[in-house]
């Protein structure tokens, strides 16, 4: 079969050996060499078609694009033209890289614009995507290590693909690689009149922020690559992972339940997958990565898994630091894991000595007296609510919560206070610094943080029932962040952590 390529054709099947449409009369071969067999592709720039090169012998396959605008005017016309012989250099010099197409020839014919490329055999991500499920983060990492170096040499040539997503990225059959397509349609008439009214340069939902406002940076194809893996980890398009009334990503809450995420057994593995991610996604320029160099450096960085002992040997110390050189080293070794009994008995003698020599102090004249007297008391759910009062009150403010701004501004001395108190009567289980080496520990992971100490990490308000106000509840798991508010409410242990840093509070 032929193809007829002219818009509006009513017919545009021919047969093999027809040199002219049956229906319109107009030429099927392009530029007296392309055959179109078949249309394999539409968008708001243009059509492809899949076309056979009937001037080599062996009749290789190959794709035919044509590019649309608008023939108002000469003027209109005579500009296309130009923009579009500056791009088929271009592309003809992206071509030699062995993940980009090659480009085989641009022309004009019957004033329409065309270029032929390279055929790829594979199938794009989408059609991966539907055919096999969900990526594993197994392919993930692997999809972004290949295609990274990619980015990295288009964006060195002064190019910005601008339609970074599933169906633009292919796997290729011979060797598993993947190929960066479709370069050059939407960037052709970008910034100039002959774009149709209202058109958005690239897929929206996909789109990074200041493209979206017609100012499109190498960081914005390394947003849309990251909307791309969310995508295909989670099998939901980027639109319905955003959460609008929270200003965020929502992505963890969408993965397959039951799933390690493709076997990964090393939990560094999933720490540093999931903060690339987030920061690819950032909807700050200055909080993504700026190039896809410092996104190769991030995955390639060792992250150091949890030490399983961090928080109890810092339970010594911090809990007991007047009798810790008197504890010998063989009952440290062999504190049990699961009893913190033994360890409210070990330190009774030094918990329970006289309040009355509690350092209390405030810069702001907050009275820390009640919530002493509850951790004394280890009324754990009464002193989460106090220091949630006593939060706000060294914050400056009357009620309500506390967002990472006002983080920022409480006196160390009164974050030290309500820590330290923590950490007294919790035998160091509970408090800020015990929180703050957890989340060290994982990186700065939300989510892994949230499993570790038992908090959900997707529901802001964290329900009394969800919540173990006991002694033995995980490290970490007091006080809660019943305190915690505004819209980027989950940042406020990156926050809390910074803070506690720059107090000297450890």
């Amino acid at each position: 079969m032929t193809y007829c390529v002219i818009p509006g054709c009513q017919h545009p099947h021919n047969c093999d050996t027809a040199k002219i449409c049956q229906s319109c009369g107009s030429k099927l071969w392009l530029k007296d060499r392309y055959r179109p067999i078949q249309q394999i592709g539409q968008g708001g720039f243009g059509r492809t078609f899949l076309a056979v090169d009937e001037d080599i012998p062996s009749q290789p396959r190959c794709v035919v694009k044509q590019l649309y605008f608008s023939q108002d005017s000469n003027s209109n016309f005579q500009k296309a033209i130009q923009l579009f012989h500056q791009e088929a250099v271009r592309l003809e010099h992206l071509g030699t890289h062995p993940q980009i197409p090659s480009l085989l020839a641009h022309f004009e014919q019957n004033k329409w614009l065309y270029l032929a490329q390279e055929l790829i055999e594979g199938e794009t991500l989408s059609q991966q995507l539907k055919q096999q499920g969900v990526f594993s983060e197994k392919l993930i990492l692997q999809l972004l290590q290949d295609l990274l170096p990619v980015l990295q040499y288009i964006h060195e040539q002064q190019v910005i693909h601008r339609d970074i997503k599933p169906a633009n990225i292919m796997r290729r059959r011979s060797d598993g690689k993947y190929i960066l397509i479709d370069f050059g349609i939407a960037k052709l008439f970008a910034g100039t009149n002959l774009s149709q009214t209202g058109t958005i340069i690239g897929s929206l939902e996909y789109m990074a922020p200041e493209q979206t406002r017609g100012k499109a940076l190498p960081a914005s194809d390394l947003y849309s690559l990251g909307a791309t893996c969310i995508h295909l980890l989670t099998g939901i398009a980027p639109s319905n992972l955003y959460d609008t009334t929270r200003d965020r990503w929502a992505w963890r809450d969408y993965l397959p339940t039951g799933t390690d995420l493709g076997g990964m057994t090393s939990p560094a593995s999933r720490i540093r997958l999931g903060k690339v991610l987030d920061k690819l996604l950032q909807n700050a320029l200055n909080q993504r990565y700026l190039s896809a160099a410092e996104v190769l450096q991030a995955l390639n960085e060792p992250v150091n898994p949890p030490a399983q002992k961090t928080v109890r040997q810092s339970s010594l110390k911090t809990a007991c630091p007047s009798i810790k050189s008197s504890v010998p080293a063989v009952v440290k070794s062999s504190l049990p894991r699961q009893n913190p009994s033994f360890l409210n008995k070990l330190f009774r003698r030094v918990t329970h000595q006289s309040q009355d020599n509690d350092s209390l102090t405030s810069e702001v004249g907050v009275d820390y007296t009640k919530l002493r007297d509850l951790l004394a008391a280890h009324k754990w759910q009464e002193a989460d609510q106090e220091t949630k009062t006593v939060l706000c009150q060294a914050a400056g403010k009357r009620g309500g919560y506390i967002d990472t701004r006002n983080i920022e501004q409480l006196p160390c001395q009164d974050l030290q206070t309500i820590d330290r108190l923590w950490v007294k009567y919790s035998a160091g289980r509970f408090g800020f610094s015990v929180q703050k080496k957890i989340y060290d520990s994982v990186a700065g992971d939300y989510a892994m943080f949230c499993e570790r100490i038992g908090w959900p990490a997707h529901n802001p308000t964290i329900p009394n029932n969800s919540l173990k106000f006991k002694s033995s509840a995980p490290a970490g798991h007091l006080p809660s962040r019943i305190w915690v508010g505004g819209i980027y409410w989950w940042q406020h242990a990156g926050a809390m952590s910074e803070k506690l840093s720059k107090c000297d509070t450890l």
